[in-house]
């Protein structure tokens, strides 16, 4: 390289004066620059993208959580009825004590050989006295007196039934139940049933159940509904709301003929996590 042109030229000209160029290291030094910016550009960017998809990810997951299905589960509850107390067995009562005399074969004997025991008794002092093998003391015998007899007119009453008619049964033969069958039941309730009441109200994702019991009469008329327990975020509400909005049920039968019976039926509220 000449004397003018060392001032106006490249280090790297200067360096690889006189040597192959096209060896190599002469490009990758010429290139390094452009070499370093492009890989601090990349780590930029997918630094970028990473900080990103992890803001995007915790915004998804501080969403409040939905309710996507509410499955309604119902279960008929039945009371065991009480059992009948067993009467107690009464004592028989002892018949009173008759007076009995024994019965003494008579025999010679010296009279210092004769006890009290085998004395025999005088005529006179066995009036209204039983003849038996021992000595015994008691009542005089009177005789037996026969109770009187009673006229009939010969027919015999039936045993008159209590009167039930209002009577309110936890258990029947045949139990009340919604128009059309349980599925109809289902359907009535998915129509009806506020299903995001427990998400509404911060519940968080788990199952709230609601065990509801109501009075179904001799027409099927819906009555005095209860809830016999509060999960609470509104489902007590909820349930006693549907349920006292339903139509008219089919009720129960006991021996033949429509009985007012109360029916227990449980409401589960599922709230799941998206």
């Amino acid at each position: 390289m000449e004397k003018s042109q060392i001032l106006s030229a490249d280090i790297l000209d200067i360096l690889f004066d006189g040597r192959n160029k096209l060896y190599g290291a002469y490009e990758l030094r010429k290139t390094y620059q452009k070499r370093i910016l492009f890989a601090l550009s990349a780590m930029l960017l997918l630094c970028l993208l990473a900080v990103g998809g992890s803001l995007l990810a915790n915004g998804k997951k501080n969403r409040t959580p939905t309710e996507l299905v509410t499955v309604v589960e119902l279960e008929n509850f039945k009371q065991e009825e009480p059992k009948p107390e067993q009467p107690k067995p009464i004592p028989k009562e002892q018949p009173p004590k008759v007076e009995m005399a024994k019965v003494t074969p008579p025999r010679i004997v010296a009279d210092d050989q004769v006890t009290a025991e085998d004395e025999v008794k005088e005529i006179d002092q066995l009036d209204n006295t039983r003849i038996g093998t021992l000595n015994q003391e008691g009542a005089k015998d009177e005789g037996v007196v026969a109770p009187p007899i009673e006229k009939g007119t010969g027919v015999v009453e039936a045993p008159r039934q209590e009167e039930d008619i209002d009577k309110v049964f936890a258990s029947v033969q045949i139990e009340a139940q919604f128009l059309g069958g349980i599925a109809a039941w289902r359907k009535y309730l998915e129509r009806n049933l506020n299903q995001d009441i427990a998400a509404q109200n911060g519940a968080p994702p788990a199952d709230y159940s609601v065990v509801v019991s109501f009075i179904v009469d001799r027409e099927g008329n819906i009555s005095d509904v209860r809830a016999e327990n509060d999960p609470g975020y509104g489902t007590r509400a909820e349930a006693i709301r549907v349920i006292q909005k339903s139509p008219r049920w089919t009720p129960a039968v006991q021996n033949g003929r429509h009985v007012i019976y109360r029916q227990k039926q449980k409401i589960t509220f599922r709230v799941e996590e998206q």
